[in-house]
């Protein structure tokens, strides 16, 4: 909340994207009544509500009457074409703090706003729990077993739900509902012309590629589609928050690269309920397992780091790679590797990558208790410990 705060005290509008049911709409209700409490004007429109939606019919007229307040709309992207609107009105008066914006998709929302609102608006996304959040909820009084809160996260994911259902049994009923309301009330909102069924098959065929290459002549073959139909696909699952495209690391040392992009679920919960894993005993004993640690891994890692941190991976043509190489603010290269083992293992592909990269040393995040040294070059880590990937390199005896 205090992220968003110091934006609206900074930019006219302020965008808070993410996917639906994660909690934007719950976050804009604590703003609206901090900014009431301060005794600044304050007018909340959702255009889901037929009601608020025939208020701007006249959106010109309606919202230059409340230039003394802070407008917040939630849903915009189903009037995209408001962001012409609202950048003449902060062009005649221009002022922080004065729309805040609430979006469940990207591509309509980032479209028009790049186009109308450049200079005048920062976006901010709403990601679902991450377990830095979880833990911070926690009683300070009522200290909670970090790897069942962990795992419980990994199971059920980061809606909140979802996370916080009286029993895996409910979080899984709730995430097939929002499956299902995601295909036939969501998209079509959006204005997409794909069916429920196919974007379906789609996302349970990703569900099972989950980690691997993306390779769309492949995908289209099985699903009967074309390439570039399913590369759309792709695009509109990634817009509205449900994929994360984790794209190539690019380098002049002289190696022949990979240069497809890698594909994740970005919600564990919604991974595992394509898959109908019920409770972690399912998921121990799924093939997705390793893939899908590793895909919450790296959700994790990104939640938690610094502003301005580029995520990529590394492969070579020969197999070498890292699992998440991530650029921090200022250039430095932290290469990670994601094992779901309790005494994981590391192969001279790693350390190559690492002379490859002039890297000093890397990380391997896995369920471990506690950070330990696996070699001079290579350090474990928990889950829990993520945030000393942004601090210099840890001695073999600190």
């Amino acid at each position: 909340m205090d992220r968003l705060l110091e934006s609206l005290e900074t930019f006219p509008v302020v965008a808070l994207v993410g996917p639906r049911q994660v909690g934007k709409t719950s976050l804009a209700r604590q703003i609206e009544a901090h900014w009431a409490s301060l005794g600044r004007g304050v007018l909340m429109l959702d255009l889901e509500r037929p009601s608020d939606l025939a208020r701007l019919n006249e959106p010109e007229l309606f919202l230059q009457s409340l230039a003394d307040r802070l407008v917040i709309i939630d849903e915009v992207q189903l009037r995209p074409d408001l962001f012409p609107v609202l950048r003449a009105l902060i062009d005649a008066r221009r002022q922080p703090g004065r729309f805040l914006v609430l979006g469940s998709a990207a591509p309509p929302l980032l479209r028009q706003s790049s186009e109308s609102l450049a200079g005048r608006i920062e976006y901010l996304e709403l990601a679902p729990f991450s377990l830095s959040e979880v833990s911070k909820t926690q009683p300070a009084n009522e200290p909670a077993d970090a790897s069942n809160q962990a795992r419980e996260l990994w199971l059920r994911g980061g809606f909140p739900e979802s996370f916080l259902a009286r029993d895996d049994t409910s979080s899984l009923r709730w995430r097939d509902a929002f499956i299902r309301t995601y295909l036939e009330r969501d998209i079509p909102q959006l204005g997409s012309r794909v069916t429920a069924p196919a974007l379906r098959r789609f996302w349970s065929m990703l569900a099972h590629l989950h980690g691997q290459l993306w390779n769309a002549s492949t995908i289209a073959g099985a699903l009967g589609q074309s390439a570039p139909t399913v590369r759309s696909y792709l695009e509109l699952l990634e817009s509205t928050f449900m994929v994360r495209v984790l794209q190539p690391y690019s380098t002049n040392a002289g190696k022949r690269l990979v240069k497809s992009p890698r594909v994740y679920l970005r919600d564990s919960g919604l991974l595992h309920a394509l898959h109908n894993l019920p409770d972690y005993n399912a998921l121990a004993g799924h093939p997705v397992l390793g893939t899908s640690w590793e895909g919450w891994v790296i959700e994790q890692i990104l939640a938690a780091a610094p502003v301005g941190t580029r995520p990529n991976f590394y492969r070579t043509a020969t197999g070498n790679e890292i699992d998440l190489l991530l650029e921090l603010p200022g250039g430095a290269l932290r290469a990670i590797e994601i094992k779901h083992s309790a005494a994981p293992a590391l192969g001279r592909g790693f350390y190559e990558t690492l002379d490859t990269l002039a890297l000093d040393h890397g990380y391997v995040i896995a369920p471990v208790a506690e950070r330990y040294p696996l070699s001079r070059r290579a350090y474990v880590l928990p889950i829990e410990q993520i945030d000393q990937l942004w601090l210099p390199a840890p001695t073999a005896t600190s």
